[in-house]
C-alpha cells in the first residue's frame, strides 16, 4: 500500500482516490462456421482521481515505473502536502463463489461450446443465413485507496456466451438473438448449454419469418417477466442516475418523495446478487455494494450516487460508482436493476386481458431521459385473443414516456426473470443485469402496420 499512500500524499483536493487495474479478457468468435477470432488481451494501468472546488480532474497511465507515476502526478498539478495517510483495509461483507474458473479450461473446450451452438444453428433449418456465437471470459484484478483512509481490493470473472442468428425467406429477414452469463467461471453451461441456447434463439428467428404484421394503436400490453428488464432500465433507470438528475438531464430531477409510478411498482438496484453480471463486492471507488431502493410502492425514494454526486449534495454514496477500466473516471451506473415482484399469478394477468399483445422477448430501444419517451422493439410478440396467447406476430413497437407507463401498470406478476447487457453510458460500458415480472400495461401505444 506504500504506492498509494505516496500518491495520495502527493495530491491535493477535497477527495481523491486510486483505481488500480490488471485485467486479461478472452474471446473467441465463430461466424461462417470458421473459428474467426481467438484473443488474449491483457492490460494493466492506474487512474487517479482528484476532487477539487466541485471539479473532477482525472489522469490515467499504463506506465507503472517511477518516472510514469510522477508523470501521472505532476499532469493533475498538485504539490507535495506532506499529510501522511494511514490506509485502512476494507475486509468484503461477501464474496461470489466461481466453481469452474476459466483459467483452468482449455480453449479447445471453449471452441467446442461456439461449435456446438452453431452446428445446432444451422442444422435446425435451410432458412438459417447467418449465425454468429460469442464465447468470452475475464479476470479483473483491482485495488482501490482514497484519501478517506479506504483501501480495498477485489477479483472479478465474468463469463458471457451470445449467440445471433439471421433468418430470410421469401424477402423477409429476421434475427435472433440471445446472451447469458454473469459473475461466474465455466458452471455456466451446467446452468444452459449452448444447444439450448443456440435452438431457442434459432427457433425464434423461424417463427417471427411466418408472423404476420401487427397493426397499430392503442392497446393492452402483457410484458412477460422472460422478455427481460429493457423497459425498466431505459425508461427509468437512466433517470435515477444521480449525474443526469444534478444536470437536469432527468425528468425525474428533483422529486424525491413524489408518486412517479403505481403503489405496486418497487423498483431496487442491487449489486449484492449472487453472480449476476452487474454484481460485485465493492463498486469501482471501493465503497461496499448495498442494496439500493430507488422507487417504493409508487414513490420515488432514492438516486444512485457515486462518491463525486453524493459529495455535492452532502450525501453518502450508494456504492454505484463504476467505470469501464483504469482508462475512465467513475460515474453513477447501474448494476443488477429491477421491478419486486408482485401477487399476481402471470396466468392471471394474461386471462384478463381480452385482446392485446403479449411481449415475450424485447428487443432494442431509444430513451429520451429528459423527456422519459422511449420506442422499444418487440423481438417476439404474440397475439392475445379473450385470455389466450395466440398467433405470433411482427414489427411491434412499444411507444410511450416511462412516468406514464410506471403509473399505468395495474398487475404485476409474482414471477421475476432477468436479462444481460452491457450498459453504454458516456463511451463507458460496464456489465449490467434488468429484470421484471411479468406485467400488464391497460393501454399503450403499440407501433406497427396502419390500419
Amino acid at each position: 500500500m506504500d504506492l498509494f499512500s505516496d500518491i495520495l500524499r502527493k495530491l491535493k483536493g477535497e477527495y481523491v482516490d486510486i483505481f488500480l487495474e490488471e485485467k486479461i479478457t478472452n474471446q473467441l468468435q465463430m461466424e461462417e462456421n470458421k473459428v474467426q477470432k481467438c484473443s488474449s488481451v491483457f492490460d494493466k494501468g492506474l487512474g487517479v482521481r482528484v476532487i477539487k472546488e466541485g471539479k473532477t480532474f482525472y489522469a490515467y497511465t499504463n506506465d507503472l515505473t517511477k518516472n510514469g507515476i510522477e508523470e501521472l502526478i505532476s499532469s493533475l498539478k498538485s504539490k507535495d502536502n506532506g499529510n501522511h495517510i494511514n490506509l485502512k483495509k476494507i475486509e468484503p461483507s461477501m464474496q461470489f463463489f466461481i466453481k469452474i474458473n476459466p483459467a483452468d479450461v482449455e480453449i479447445s473446450q471453449k471452441i467446442n461450446f461456439i461449435k456446438r451452438a452453431n452446428e445446432v444453428a444451422w442444422k435446425e433449418s435451410s432458412k438459417v443465413k447467418q449465425v454468429r456465437v460469442l464465447y468470452a471470459d475475464s479476470f479483473q484484478k483491482i485495488k482501490i485507496a482514497s484519501s478517506e483512509g479506504i483501501f480495498s481490493e477485489e477479483k472479478r470473472i465474468q463469463t458471457l456466451f451470445l449467440i445471433h442468428v439471421v433468418t430470410h425467406e421469401n424477402g423477409v429477414i429476421q434475427t435472433g438473438y440471445e446472451a447469458v452469463g454473469g459473475f461466474k467461471g465455466i458452471e455456466l453451461f451446467e446452468e444452459i448449454l449452448p444447444e439450448e441456447i443456440s435452438l431457442k434463439t434459432t427457433k425464434r428467428a423461424l417463427m417471427m419469418l411466418k408472423a404476420r404484421r401487427i397493426q397499430g394503436g392503442r392497446m393492452p400490453v402483457v410484458i412477460s417477466s422472460e422478455a427481460g428488464g429493457t423497459m425498466i432500465h431505459e425508461a427509468i433507470g437512466h433517470g435515477l442516475e444521480a449525474d443526469l438528475v444534478q444536470e437536469g438531464l432527468s425528468v425525474y430531477s428533483g422529486r424525491i418523495g413524489q408518486k412517479i409510478a403505481s403503489e405496486l411498482i418497487t423498483v431496487i438496484d442491487d449489486p449484492t446478487l449472487p453472480n449476476m453480471r452487474g454484481s460485485y463486492v465493492f463498486d469501482d471507488e471501493g465503497t461496499p455494494s448495498q442494496r439500493t431502493v430507488l422507487v417504493e410502492n409508487g414513490v420515488l425514494v432514492n438516486y444512485l450516487y457515486d462518491k463525486y454526486t453524493a459529495i455535492k449534495e452532502g450525501k453518502k454514496s450508494t456504492g454505484n460508482g463504476r467505470r469501464q477500466s483504469y482508462e475512465h473516471y467513475p460515474i453513477p451506473r447501474m448494476s443488477n436493476t429491477f421491478i419486486a415482484p408482485g401477487k399476481h399469478y402471470p396466468e392471471e394477468i394474461i386471462r384478463s386481458v381480452d385482446k392485446g399483445l403479449f411481449v415475450k422477448k424485447m428487443g432494442g430501444g431509444q430513451v429520451n431521459t429528459v423527456t422519459g419517451e422511449f420506442v422499444f422493439e418487440v423481438q417476439e410478440g404474440y397475439l392475445i385473443e379473450k385470455g389466450i396467447i395466440g398467433e405470433p406476430v411482427r414489427g411491434a413497437l412499444l411507444i410511450g414516456t416511462g412516468q406514464e407507463i410506471l403509473k399505468n401498470i395495474d398487475m404485476v406478476g409474482n414471477d421475476l426473470g432477468f436479462s444481460i447487457g452491457t450498459c453504454g453510458k458516456n463511451s463507458q460500458g460496464v456489465p449490467v443485469t434488468d429484470g421484471m415480472p411479468t406485467v400488464r400495461i391497460p393501454e399503450i401505444v403499440v407501433g406497427g402496420q396502419a390500419k
